[in-house]
């Protein structure tokens, strides 16, 4: 029977984590919860998962945290929305998405936890450089000739008569 209790708990966790985690890195929700909303949310949720018992409270743990630190790197981004800002709201996205699933890896034993633990970091590792080069895109000017001030022209240039 506890297995069976660990299983719903388990089930639970996900589709709670499905929801926190789905949020697009770019777009900070309209208005930012204050930091004393984000520690009442924050405690409440730990309460919660002290009911919970083993793997099951330690990644209902890792996303209450998770939640806690989106939820201030979105009130970061929508006091300062800047490419730099929503760069680390990714970064602290992914920071959290690795931190549930390392919890979830402990359920697993041998060889399967130590994919599950390398496959984790790996999607960890993708979301950030994928976080790095969104940033990157977003600070260039749409004119790569202009911004770098070869004087080159491009044939696409030539075509448009634009120089």
């Amino acid at each position: 029977m506890p297995s069976l209790t660990k299983h719903i708990a388990s089930l639970a966790v996900l589709s709670f984590s499905s929801w926190a985690f789905a949020q697009p890195a770019a777009s900070p929700p309209a208005q930012p919860l204050s930091k004393q909303q984000i520690e009442q949310q924050h405690r409440l949720a730990m309460k919660k998962c002290n009911e919970l018992r083993s793997t099951g409270k330690k990644i209902c743990e890792a996303e209450a945290d998770g939640k806690k630190s989106i939820a201030e790197a979105e009130a970061r981004v929508a006091e300062r929305n800047s490419p730099k800002t929503r760069m680390q709201l990714a970064e602290t996205k992914a920071d959290a998405e690795f931190e549930v699933a390392k919890a979830r890896c402990e359920d697993q034993v041998g060889d399967a936890r130590d994919t599950c633990r390398r496959n984790a970091k790996a999607a960890r590792d993708k979301a950030k450089e994928q976080a790095k080069r969104d940033s990157q895109t977003n600070t260039q000017s749409p004119s790569s000739n202009a911004a770098t001030g070869s004087g080159v022209e491009s044939p696409s240039d030539r075509e448009k008569g634009t120089r």
